[in-house]
């Protein structure tokens, strides 16, 4: 027996958020104690867009499988599937901005995640 289409729809969502975030974010280079401000990799422009794209690729080998099983296996509706998308693409993005990026956590990222969670409530109450 396989797992629920809305339980794969989301780990699939959350395996390629990982990789979008870190297509867009991580070129930019880990900030650490030391540093002191987050400073853009050396390589050139072309090279980080390039590798963006290579790693972006993966996302999408992830992403349009979610959306279809979403669909149409568990008849989640468009717009529930890309606030699902926006609530598991912020729950990505804090740790990494947090641990990766080495930002600090303030309320707005709580104001943000109550935001989501209303969004969430809205357009799946419905169902």
């Amino acid at each position: 027996m396989g797992l629920p289409p809305v339980v794969q729809t989301i780990l699939l969502l959350i395996a390629s958020n990982a990789f979008m975030t870190y297509a867009w974010y991580g070129h930019l280079g880990r900030k650490t104690a030391e540093e002191g401000a987050v400073h853009a990799s050396q390589a050139p422009l072309l090279i980080a867009i390039l590798t963006s794209w290579g790693i972006a690729f993966f996302e999408y080998v992830l992403q349009v499988p979610a959306n279809r099983i979403g669909a149409n296996d568990a008849h989640l509706s468009v717009a529930q599937l890309k606030i699902m998308q926006e609530v598991i693409t912020l729950a990505v993005f804090v740790p990494f901005s947090i641990y990766y990026m080495n930002q600090r956590l303030n309320l707005d990222f709580l104001w943000a995640g109550l935001c989501m969670c209303a969004a969430v409530f809205f357009v799946f109450r419905s169902r």
